[in-house]
């Protein structure tokens, strides 16, 4: 997906200037401009603030059409929705499905090392949970930290301020799930 034509398309529909989604984000209009051309990738937390301020959840703006007369129960790996861009070194999310279908949304989670959710806090409606896969991850949620391994899991009230990060030298996956679906 073209995150930054997505992005534009979305503002313009709104009627929104790029100042204007900028002062709204707390971020400069110069910042909106580069995601816009592709030349910047935003943090999870930065996109997010920017989908916020639209208002968008990060699922509907990563949403996929499937064909809604024929049910889809399976999916290749291929088929699930890149959610946060796999750029070097940043967090990959990437999604099951269309939530838009679903009232749970499940995300396959990919942090290398040093890669982290974005300086700022997450927040958001719902619940979630997730279950570390492969390596470690530092979570924090609501002044809270711990370091998760294989095996270890998570579960909290999204409303409260919430990053994730790797700490470790080796790459960490994480399959967590939300609901509603509003991430």
């Amino acid at each position: 997906m073209d995150i930054g034509q997505r992005l534009k398309t979305i503002r313009k529909q709104r009627g929104l200037s790029q100042r204007e989604l900028a002062a709204r984000a707390g971020l400069t209009n110069g910042t909106i401009s580069l995601i816009e051309m592709n030349r910047t990738s935003p943090s999870v937390a930065s996109l997010k603030s920017l989908l916020d301020a639209i208002p968008i959840s990060m699922a509907e703006f990563f949403s996929t059409l499937e064909d809604r007369e024929a049910p889809k129960y399976f999916y290749t790996a291929q088929d699930f929705t890149e959610v946060a861009p796999a750029a070097p070194g940043q967090v990959s999310l990437r999604q099951l499905g269309n939530i838009e279908n679903h009232a749970l949304q499940v995300l396959h989670e990919t942090y290398p090392p040093g890669a982290d959710t974005g300086p700022e806090f997450l927040s958001h409606q719902g619940e979630e949970a997730g279950i570390v896969v492969k390596g470690a991850i530092e979570v924090t949620v609501d002044g809270h930290t711990s370091v998760l391994r294989v095996g270890d899991g998570y579960i909290f009230d999204s409303t409260l301020p919430h990053r994730f990060r790797n700490i470790g030298k080796d790459v960490c996956e994480v399959v967590s799930a939300c609901t509603p679906p509003s991430f």
